[in-house]
């Protein structure tokens, strides 16, 4: 027999706060992917690339869900986390942004067999499956004193709504310049991570075993607590990198004396 779930056993603050979340850390990673899109030097694509990754993938996915973990409770029960899956998670996470991101990429040079049109889709299929991964593998690493268990249905829609979360964010990096809209494609990129946890979360069922041994690993307190730590300190340093860069129009003044010099050399 099923034992009783809560979702949001701390109050729904625990809800938006995982939302806003990921509307932080996705505003932020557009912002740091659109910086990539516009590098002329390809190091410096990279880097923007790379710090897009880590602000979407780390902080608008993976902490979101460990966000929203803190309101899961099984009633009499103690809930303890893996740390090694847990960590298996961010990097599912992180490398599923960083090489979507790549794909859509024209400009990267391992991915130029693929043609243009079968980037964003290919890059959106890919990185939706890797980060409904990290939500399961995320899920995989709690520990109750029985069995944790997934709907295959609330599995497969959860899947669903991630390849078209991916798709959208992949779409949006490449389409969204203005400052005005970032911030709407972001709420809309968090709506769809939220609803993509909250999806799987709704098909979780718990048996419990009454002979079944204490369950060993760390709280979802101790396991966010130094997650939300890094993950500021993450985004500040990358706020700072985004306001120290040069702007667009400093960067096309450095182009046109670059090429001038070209022209007269």
């Amino acid at each position: 027999m099923t034992h009783e779930l809560h979702h949001f056993s701390m109050g729904m603050w625990v809800f938006f706060l995982a939302w806003s979340t990921s509307i932080l850390g996705c505003y932020i990673g557009l912002t740091c992917a659109r910086r990539a899109r516009t590098a002329i030097y390809r190091r410096d694509k990279r880097r923007w690339t790379a710090l897009a990754s880590v602000a979407i993938g780390g902080v608008g996915v993976w902490l979101m869900h460990f966000t929203g973990m803190l309101g899961f409770e099984v009633p009499g029960a103690i809930v303890r986390y893996n740390l090694g899956l847990t960590l298996l998670s961010v990097v599912l996470a992180v490398g599923a942004t960083w090489f979507g991101l790549a794909v859509v990429d024209a400009d990267e040079p391992w991915m130029q067999w693929l043609p243009d049109e079968l980037r964003l889709p290919l890059g959106g299929l890919i990185m939706g499956l890797a980060v409904g991964a990290m939500h399961y593998s995320g899920m995989a690493a709690v520990r109750v004193e029985g069995a944790l268990e997934q709907s295959l249905p609330y599995v497969v829609a959860s899947f669903a709504i991630g390849i078209v979360a991916s798709f959208t964010a992949l779409w949006l990096s490449l389409n969204v310049d203005r400052r005005a809209v970032r911030f709407p494609a972001a709420a809309l990129m968090g709506c769809a991570v939220v609803a993509l946890h909250y999806t799987g979360m709704a098909g979780v069922s718990v048996v419990m075993d009454p002979v079944a041994t204490m369950p060993e690993g760390m709280t979802a307190l101790t396991l966010l607590f130094p997650g939300f730590v890094v993950g500021i300190i993450v985004l500040a340093a990358t706020v700072v990198l985004l306001i120290a860069a040069p702007s667009d129009e400093d960067l096309e003044r450095e182009y046109a004396i670059a090429d001038w010099i070209d022209d007269v050399r």
